[in-house]
C-alpha cells in the first residue's frame, strides 16, 4: 500500500508586532517605604540599581487581571478582536495553579475562545521567548494571530527582609498582537539556557517542602554579584548575535529594550555593544522596577507612550533570567 503524503501547514513568509498593551501595578511604592525590614537606603537602592519606585497591585488583583488588562489594550491597539486571535501564549512564574494554564482562562476571558492557550515558564525572558515562538506559529501557518502576555504579580513572592531581590520586583503586565506581515518584522530569535546556573535565580524552596516539611511560603532569591557578572558579561554578546542574524548593526537600530534587572546591567551592557547615544534606551525600571516576563513590553510600551521612538523603529530586545535563560530578537515596533 502507497503511503499517502501529508499536507504540511504553511504560512507568511514575515510577521510583525500589530499592536501592544500594557498594565501596571496600581500602587507606587517608593524606597523609603521598603528600607528598613533590610536595612538600608533610598539612596543604596537608587545607586545599586536606578530604582526610585516600584509598581505593585493591591491583594484583590491577581496576575491574570494585569494580563486581561494588558491582552485586551493590544487586541485593540491592533484593530483586532478576541475572535481573531488564534493562539494565546502566557509566560509568567507568578500563577498559583499548575494546570489549567493562565493562557486558556485569559482566552476565554478575551472572547478568544477555541484559541491555542499555554503558558511558558521562563522567567525575564518569557517574553522573548513568546514573541519567538508567536513568530513561528504565524510563519509555519498554525495561527494567524497570536497575542503574547509577559505578566507577573511579584509581589506575591516576596521577603521584605531579604537583601538580594525584594526591593528590585514590581508588578505588570505587557502584551503584544503578532500577525503577518509584507514585510520582516521579527528578527531570528537568539535564544538558550544554562541550568548549570540554576541557583543564581531561583525559589527558595519547593512547594513539597510546604506540604512535607511545614516550611513557609516560598519566595525568590538570588546572588546578586553572580547574577550581574552573568548578564554584563554574557548577554552582550546573545544580543550582538541577534543583530547579527536580523542583518543591522548598532547604528542601525533606533532603541535598545532589554530586561529591566538593574540601572548598571543595562549601562554596562550598551557599553559592551558599543551603542551610539542615537540609540534610545529603555529604563523602565526606574519607575516600575524588575516585573520580570513583563519588562520589556512595559519598557517598550513607555517609550512609546513618551514619543522616545515611533512606528517602526527598530528594536533589539533581550531578556535574561532565572534558569538560566535568555533570549533576543531585533523588531518593528507597532
Amino acid at each position: 500500500m502507497t503511503r499517502p503524503t501529508l499536507t504540511q501547514a504553511t504560512g507568511p513568509a514575515h510577521t510583525r508586532i500589530l499592536g501592544l498593551g500594557a498594565a501596571r501595578g496600581e500602587n507606587v511604592v517608593p524606597n523609603d517605604d521598603l528600607v528598613g525590614p533590610i536595612d538600608s537606603s533610598d539612596e543604596w537602592i537608587r545607586q545599586r540599581t536606578g530604582i526610585v519606585t516600584r509598581t505593585r497591585a493591591g491583594s484583590d488583583t491577581d496576575v491574570l487581571d494585569l494580563a486581561e488588562k494588558a491582552g485586551r489594550e493590544a487586541i485593540a491597539n491592533a484593530g483586532l478582536t478576541g475572535a481573531d486571535i488564534d493562539a494565546v501564549i502566557l509566560s509568567t512564574v507568578t500563577y498559583f495553579h499548575q494546570t489549567p494554564s493562565g493562557a486558556a482562562i485569559l482566552a476565554d476571558r478575551l472572547g478568544a475562545t477555541p484559541a491555542a492557550a499555554f503558558d511558558i515558564s521562563a522567567a525575564c525572558a518569557g517574553y522573548c521567548y513568546g514573541v519567538g515562538q508567536a513568530d513561528a506559529l504565524v510563519r509555519s501557518g498554525n495561527a494567524r494571530h497570536v497575542l503574547v502576555i509577559g505578566a507577573e504579580k511579584m509581589s506575591d513572592f516576596i521577603d521584605p527582609t531579604d537583601r538580594s531581590i525584594s526591593f528590585l520586583l514590581g508588578d505588570g503586565a505587557g502584551a503584544v498582537v503578532i500577525g503577518p506581515s509584507d514585510i520582516p518584522g521579527i528578527g531570528p530569535t537568539i535564544w538558550g539556557s544554562d541550568g548549570g546556573q540554576s541557583q543564581a535565580i531561583r525559589q527558595t524552596h519547593s512547594w513539597l517542602d510546604v506540604r512535607d516539611n511545614g516550611a513557609g511560603w516560598p519566595t525568590l532569591r538570588q546572588e546578586g554579584p553572580s547574577v550581574f557578572k552573568w548578564a554584563v558579561w554574557q548577554m552582550a554578546p546573545v544580543a550582538q548575535k541577534a543583530l547579527d542574524a536580523a542583518g543591522v548593526t548598532a547604528d542601525q537600530i533606533d532603541a535598545f529594550i532589554p530586561h529591566q534587572a538593574n540601572m548598571r546591567i543595562i549601562d554596562q551592557m550598551i557599553k559592551q555593544l558599543k551603542l551610539p547615544e542615537s540609540v534610545v534606551v529603555g529604563r523602565d525600571i526606574a519607575d516600575t522596577g524588575n516585573t520580570s516576563a513583563a519588562s520589556i513590553p512595559l519598557a517598550t510600551e513607555r517609550l512609546i507612550r513618551e514619543g522616545q521612538v515611533e512606528s517602526g523603529a527598530l528594536a533589539l530586545q533581550i531578556g535574561f533570567g532565572a534558569g538560566l535563560v535568555y533570549a533576543a530578537q531585533v523588531v518593528v515596533l507597532p
